[in-house]
């Protein structure tokens, strides 16, 4: 039996996925990429890699990990560059989208310097919109919140767009429908369509959660093909996060201790929410536990989870049970490979989670440990 906490990711589920994404990609005529800010598990790069060699990167770390362990062609988007980094994004990027016209107008001679001297290698680049469409509940995750940091407005655009800009990329989505995408592409043919007929490409972000069970997949194809016959100028783009590793790993705990106050009981658990899964407290929402029932059973009995740091805010509840927890139970997390793996932090010294891969056939084989080192090398 593998020992507590640990994250596994399982390889049919992964494979699904992915077959799904390639259908779209093909049936639509969209180059869809992978955002590594969502997963950055290289160990199963090169089974995605059969469906998908594309990248999103928003720091040197994901850039490098793309041309290291999936693909060449990389899609670069940060809301600044500096003088630093942006001539190694020069180097290591395929699209560079910029955040602002100033961040263009700064940096794009040093991309027509080099494009003149790498003909057959160019690097072409993009500006990020803003198209004022909300369809995020969540603030923290709305890049179209009011006074957002994120695109251009239209009134700051001139009429004609200027030499070098070949795309536009927006970003309004966050584990959204097809239907929602449907009101953000009205929302900028709206304010931006203007421009659209000037573009080569047009990338449309992340947020596409195409690999959810009640996912419209017919509709969002039949929107993308819509959108080409509109303008037959655009190549489509899209870079979903969590569809790439939706549903594909758990992470498996064990109870350590329940206590009780206030008539509130709480499972102490061997993880923690505040390091292994920061999006439950962050967002906020509550995972699915495959252990538990129905929260309107009248007969179960409720917990909440507490997570082993010193942090008081780390816990989230409740969950119904069958059978009152006790020490040695062992609890399964649902869907905790998107976001959450890529998140993890040592706050209180605390060890990540081991990560395990469990192939189509066979047991489940090892793809990290993590050790003492791990957490002192951090402070090197």
């Amino acid at each position: 039996m593998i020992q507590t906490p640990y994250y596994i990711v399982y390889e049919d589920r992964l494979r699904k996925n992915l077959s799904l994404i390639k259908h779209v990609s093909e049936e639509a005529d969209v180059k869809i990429i992978m955002a590594f800010k969502a997963n950055a598990l290289w160990k199963t790069f090169p089974i995605i890699a059969e469906y998908v060699d594309s990248s999103t990167a928003s720091s040197l770390n994901e850039m490098q990990l793309s041309l290291d362990c999936l693909g060449k062609d990389v899609h670069a988007y940060c809301p600044v560059y500096t003088e630093s980094s942006f001539p190694e994004f020069l180097k290591g990027s395929s699209h560079i989208t910029f955040n602002s016209l100033n961040q263009f107008n700064r940096f794009y001679p040093q991309v027509k310097e080099y494009n003149g001297k790498h003909p057959d290698n160019t690097v072409s680049c993009g500006l990020r919109v803003n198209p004022h469409c909300s369809v995020i509940e969540t603030d923290i995750y709305n890049p179209c919140v009011p006074g957002s940091r994120f695109g251009v407005n239209a009134k700051d655009l001139p009429e004609k767009l200027p030499e070098g800009l070949e795309g536009f990329h927006f970003h309004a989505l966050c584990e959204s429908s097809s239907y929602d995408l449907e009101k953000v592409l009205e929302a900028l043919k709206s304010e931006f369509g203007h421009w659209l007929p000037q573009l080569k490409w047009l990338n449309m972000g992340g947020g596409h959660l195409m690999t959810r069970k009640d996912y419209n997949v017919d509709h969002l194809i039949f929107l993308l093909k819509n959108l080409h016959k509109e303008y037959p100028n655009l190549k489509l783009i899209m870079e979903p996060g969590s569809a790439f590793t939706w549903q594909t790993g758990d992470l498996v705990t064990e109870v350590l201790d329940v206590v009780e106050d206030a008539g509130i009981k709480t499972a102490i658990i061997d993880a923690s929410f505040a390091c292994h899964m920061p999006d439950c407290l962050e967002m906020p929402y509550k995972p699915a536990i495959a252990e538990s029932i129905d929260e309107n059973d009248s007969d179960g009995l409720s917990y909440r989870l507490g997570g082993n740091s010193c942090l008081s805010g780390d816990f989230v509840g409740d969950w119904k049970f069958k059978s009152p927890l006790k020490s040695g139970d062992r609890l399964t997390l649902l869907d905790m490979n998107h976001y959450t793996t890529v998140k993890t932090n040592m706050f209180n010294g605390i060890q990540h989670p081991s990560i395990w891969f469990k192939p189509i056939e066979g047991d489940p084989i090892l793809l990290r440990k993590f050790t003492y080192e791990d957490y002192k090398s951090r402070m090197d």
